[in-house]
């Protein structure tokens, strides 16, 4: 059955592990010690994931771009760490809104036009 243009924008393919998987797990727990590395047996004990499964399942992060990996360590990628803060700032920016909504045509008044100049 064909989507619409709009379903299909909508679509993400950087949504993450699916809740409830190893990645998942071992990726939450990651990104909640963002200032930490560890090995491979301390994410085991820190998660439900269990030993033979935490080393292949942070290949597939690594490969992925979520994990970045030193030595016997391994912790959430700098990417990871970045997109996080930014979702957080976005959040934070757009509940500054909710009170006093957006008077669009005060910034209309002041916003660039990039048509404009164009040859």
């Amino acid at each position: 059955m064909p989507i619409s243009a709009d379903q299909f924008e909508a679509i993400t393919d950087d949504s993450g592990p699916t809740p409830g998987t190893n990645a998942h797990e071992i990726l939450s727990f990651l990104e909640s010690n963002p200032d930490q590395a560890f090995t491979q047996s301390e994410i085991a004990d820190a998660t439900s994931v269990t030993k033979g499964s935490v080393g292949p399942t942070l290949v597939r992060l690594r490969e992925a771009g979520r994990v970045d990996h030193k030595g016997s360590y391994w912790r959430v990628s700098d990417h990871v760490r970045s997109v996080d803060v930014a979702t957080g700032h976005a959040g934070d920016v757009a509940a500054s809104h909710e009170d006093e909504p957006l008077a669009y045509d005060d910034w209309q008044e002041y916003a660039v036009d990039s048509r404009k100049d164009r040859n």
